[in-house]
């Protein structure tokens, strides 16, 4: 059944996507020749509604391509999005190389250009549109993928309470095999020997294989009933604690080998976007908080005798130390490389209370950005003393220095600042790091900006 209702829900996405042209571009021609005054020519709305007629099956074509017609039922929107820029600018460039050979310059490049804006925006609305109808029916049991699975140890466990935790995925885990009856809540068919008797009567939509290591000799014949059934076949390896959320896989002569990390910003492209943002950024940043850092830096000479920047040095990318600039918000002491200070340190000043409270005190690191020692997204930078000793307890904590460290990032905007779970912000700086995009960039900034609307604290 939910195969009948993958198609019939890529035929309404791919039909509502086409639809969506025509409009588009008549609201595109409108602002162009009659919202701006352009001067039309010789062509009228009806050569520009010919055209998106004509590219239709190419836009079609393009989005199936980039796999904007597969499930998402397990991605987040952002990655859609993304895929859908990206299939539009690449639409948009194709379309523009192939009037310039043409020589049909009597069509207005504005216009083109105001159509594909216009359409991604709206492509995008509509699918975040038709995201949240679909997550609605599946809290209430509908278009649900019922699964079978198999397996009952750590992995399988996980995979249980992370469908159970969030019903709005739509997956059901109706039945599961496994050597003993061990998940609660679950119907309990038997060993993995009963496979293919299983796979006959109750023909589920997906099989889920969890095997612990001990069990991977069933795994053939387990797979080989499932296909042999056209049940899909998903795998959690048992050495699932250890890959990235979007292992990357090369092969060599037949072999593949799994990269356990695979960092996007490793892309050069990846990471001239990123640096570009953090120039274009920080300068920027730079020009509208001069009046604000002015105000810091006589209010902290004034606050209490010492420095106006306090300078820390922190690990950064490939584990190289830089010096980190702050405001000083504390009166001159020697313990400042050794530990975290907290909202009731007795060091603090009275000023430097009132700029840490807003963030004013972390403004200064606009110009690590600028130098290159940090970037204006990423996970914090720590003290050399805590990064020697978390290195040792806290698994993966070396990850984190594969990329430039940020004034704000992903498990920062999630609430671990300060003095909280470092286990936690590991998580989530990982997480960062495996699905680096521009876009999440963008998003994380802004999240940034409206936690300090609300008086939380940065970075820290």
């Amino acid at each position: 059944m939910i195969k009948e209702n993958q198609r019939a829900l890529n035929q309404i996405n791919g039909l509502t996507d086409a639809l969506i042209l025509f409009p588009c571009m008549a609201f595109a021609y409108f602002i162009r020749f009659d919202l701006f005054h352009g001067i039309p020519g010789h062509v009228g709305l009806s050569y520009y509604m010919t055209t998106i007629l004509c590219m239709a099956p190419l836009f079609w074509l393009m989005y199936g391509l980039m796999g904007l017609y597969d499930s998402f039922r397990s991605k987040n929107f952002l990655r859609e999005f993304s895929l859908l820029l990206r299939s539009n600018v690449i639409l948009f460039g194709v379309l523009l190389a192939f009037l310039f050979v043409c020589k049909q310059f009597h069509l207005s490049r504005w216009t083109l250009f105001i159509f594909f804006l216009l359409a991604t925006v709206s492509v995008a609305v509509k699918r975040w549109m038709l995201r949240r109808v679909l997550r609605r029916f599946r809290e209430h049991g509908y278009n649900l993928k019922h699964v079978l699975l198999v397996g009952c140890g750590e992995q399988a466990q996980a995979y249980c309470r992370a469908v159970q935790a969030d019903r709005t995925l739509g997956f059901c885990i109706d039945h599961y095999l496994a050597p003993r009856d061990c998940l609660p809540g679950i119907s309990y068919l038997g060993t993995y020997d009963a496979i293919a008797n299983v796979l006959d009567r109750q023909n589920p939509d997906e099989v889920v294989i969890a095997l612990e290591a001990n069990e991977y000799t069933y795994l053939q014949g387990i797979i080989a009933s499932s296909e042999k059934n056209g049940v899909k076949v998903s795998l959690i390896p048992f050495y699932n604690k250890f890959m990235p959320s979007r292992p990357a896989i090369d092969e060599i002569g037949g072999v593949s080998l799994v990269n356990l990390r695979h960092i996007p910003l490793d892309n050069i492209g990846n990471a001239f976007l990123k640096r570009a943002m953090d120039i274009i950024g920080s300068l920027i940043l730079i020009i509208c908080t001069s009046p604000l850092m002015l105000f810091a830096a006589v209010g902290v000479k004034l606050s209490s005798p010492g420095p106006i920047l306090f300078k820390q040095e922190r690990v950064g990318l490939n584990k190289k130390p830089f010096y980190m600039y702050k405001f000083r918000s504390m009166r001159v002491n020697d313990r400042q490389t050794t530990g975290w200070s907290t909202n009731s340190d007795p060091r603090k000043t009275k000023f430097g209370s009132f700029i840490r409270k807003f963030s004013i005190d972390e403004l200064p690191q606009f110009f690590n950005v600028l130098k290159g020692d940090m970037s204006l997204v990423g996970p914090r930078p720590e003290l050399p003393f805590f990064v020697n000793r978390f290195k040792e307890s806290i698994p993966l904590y070396m990850v984190k220095h594969q990329v430039r460290p940020g004034i704000t990032g992903w498990a920062q905007v999630n609430g671990f600042r300060g003095d909280t779970s470092i286990q936690g912000r590991i998580e989530h700086d990982i997480y960062y790091i495996e699905n680096w995009t521009l876009l999440f960039d963008i998003k994380i900034l802004f999240m940034t900006v409206f936690k300090f609307s609300n008086n939380e604290t940065l970075g820290k």
